[in-house]
């Protein structure tokens, strides 16, 4: 009889355990910390009644890759268009932030996501080719929505249930190195994040600008320094490295290219009064500038990340996945004559036009490459040849 009630007694005892155990791992979402735990509190908790025409269906996830919804950068981007639409849609949103860098950790998020009933995940950065790989067949129910993984990073066939979006970042890389040459700067820097196929594109892409540029001017002084940092931040080393360019070479504006790392170039910058940044994925002007001093970010070559969640997500909720799934997208321009409307662009507002390259002459340059007068190379196997300028490959800082 005393083990009879032993029995019941630890029986009571767990299940009050369980009870009390349901929010353990989760924060505020209004107020995320850049080393917070791997599941924040859902951005939108109980949607409207019904919500938009087929959104009270969903619920979305946003798993982040390397950084996190701070980085002033892709995460960032893609966490805050899907919690705005999901807001504005009555739809319920959560983001995972994995534990480190793997694909076990983050196919872990996938599981954490599919356990709570999300059913629609987005997820910014190649990185995430593995983890759609071992994840998309064992949840079939889950629409998939992956920002930058290409066909190659799934292994050749998109699944059925995934949605595939690159960015031709070579043109807008183009669109920022080309722009610099004619606002009248002669030594340019390039410092990427890892060398991986985008942040190489945008490189690529600056580099060609540069040429194009500096070939119509006339010009035989251009000067490129191109290094990566092997890291997607920031840190002391880094901003060493960007402050030898500007105080001792006389560089004067980075392409800073790869999430956080734009914070070394920021720093360096703004010890060496009128020298520039060129922001990257995102109109950066706003948070650089806030950081390191007003007017230090020249352009940023932008990507339309929030355009395409916001898209996906319209599809998804009106139940036109099916138009989607099982395709990989290339995304570039879409018109010559409406810069705005396309995938790949600088900001019209706060880029720092001048008599050498106007709103109107950069309105001409996509018309031009939307008509096929300009072409740019996406070839990442090798640097671009290049005929005008000189490009100090350097490697890696790290």
């Amino acid at each position: 009889m005393k083990k009879f009630f032993a029995i019941l007694m630890t029986l009571a005892m767990v299940l009050s355990l369980a009870a009390c155990g349901g929010d353990s791992g989760k924060k505020d979402d209004s107020a995320p910390a850049d080393g917070g735990s791997q599941q924040q509190e859902p951005a939108s908790t109980t949607p409207d009644d019904g919500g938009s025409e087929g959104g009270a269906d969903i619920r979305v996830a946003m798993i982040t890759d390397y950084g996190d919804i701070t980085d002033q950068s892709f995460n960032q981007t893609t966490y805050e268009a899907s919690k705005a639409w999901c807001e504005a849609n009555g739809v319920e949103f959560t983001y995972y932030k994995p534990a480190g860098d793997s694909t076990a950790e983050r196919v872990a998020m996938v599981e954490k996501a599919a356990d709570e009933d999300y059913n629609v995940i987005v997820m910014p950065g190649f990185a995430f080719g593995e983890t759609i790989t071992q994840t998309a067949d064992v949840y079939p129910d889950i629409t998939f929505i992956a920002l930058d993984v290409s066909e190659g990073d799934v292994g050749g066939t998109v699944p059925s249930n995934v949605y595939c979006a690159v960015y031709k970042e070579e043109l807008c890389g183009y669109m920022a190195g080309y722009a610099a040459v004619k606002l009248g700067y002669t030594h340019l820097g390039y410092l990427g994040g890892m060398a991986v196929p985008a942040v190489q594109r945008f490189g690529y892409g600056y580099v060609q600008g540069i040429d194009a540029a500096a070939g119509e001017l006339g010009l035989s002084d251009v000067v490129v320094e191109y290094v990566y940092g092997n890291q997607f931040f920031g840190d002391p080393d880094i901003t060493a490295y960007t402050d030898n360019w500007y105080q001792n070479l006389g560089v004067e504006v980075v392409f800073a290219c790869g999430g956080g790392i734009c914070t070394s170039a920021g720093e360096a910058a703004a010890k060496v009064p009128g020298t520039k940044v060129i922001g990257v994925d995102v109109d950066q002007s706003f948070t650089l500038d806030a950081a390191y001093g007003e007017g230090v970010t020249l352009t940023s070559a932008m990507k339309g990340l929030a355009a395409t969640v916001n898209h996906m997500l319209d599809e998804v909720a009106a139940g036109n996945f099916a138009n989607y799934g099982g395709k990989a997208e290339a995304l570039g321009l879409v018109s010559g004559d409406d810069p705005s409307a396309n995938y790949v662009l600088l900001p019209m507002d706060t880029t720092q036009w001048g008599d050498g390259f106007s709103q109107d002459d950069y309105k001409a340059l996509v018309k031009d490459m939307f008509d096929g007068k300009v072409t740019v190379s996406d070839d990442i196997s090798a640097l671009p040849e290049t005929a005008n300028i000189l490009v100090n490959d350097l490697g890696n800082i790290k």
